[in-house]
């Protein structure tokens, strides 16, 4: 056992196994909490498009309704925006560390 999967062998989580197929790591949190996030904004934002479109065609929604689901969505893409940019700036750090 030589270089870096002896050393990272006996690691758990470090993704090198010395021998034998390697097992695909499990989705980290971070990312599947992302992935609920935009699946919850897009949810919200076609929401408020219903709830829009059902206040212009006259189908019995109200315009607080209406607004509020607009305002949900708003808030909702605001946040994922903010999560996003927090992300590069984090990145782009990393990017300037040296090693």
């Amino acid at each position: 056992m030589s270089g870096i999967a002896g050393v990272a062998g006996g690691v758990p989580g470090a993704g090198l196994s010395v021998g034998g197929p390697q097992q695909p790591e499990a989705a980290s949190p971070f990312s599947g909490m992302l992935k609920s996030m935009v699946a919850e904004t897009n949810d919200l934002s076609q929401k408020a498009n219903a709830a829009v479109t059902g206040l212009l065609s006259g189908s019995g929604v109200d315009v607080h309704e209406a607004m509020i689901a607009t305002q949900k969505a708003d808030v909702a893409f605001e946040l994922a925006l903010q999560v996003r940019n927090k992300a590069v700036a984090a990145y782009q750090q990393m990017l300037s560390m040296q090693f």
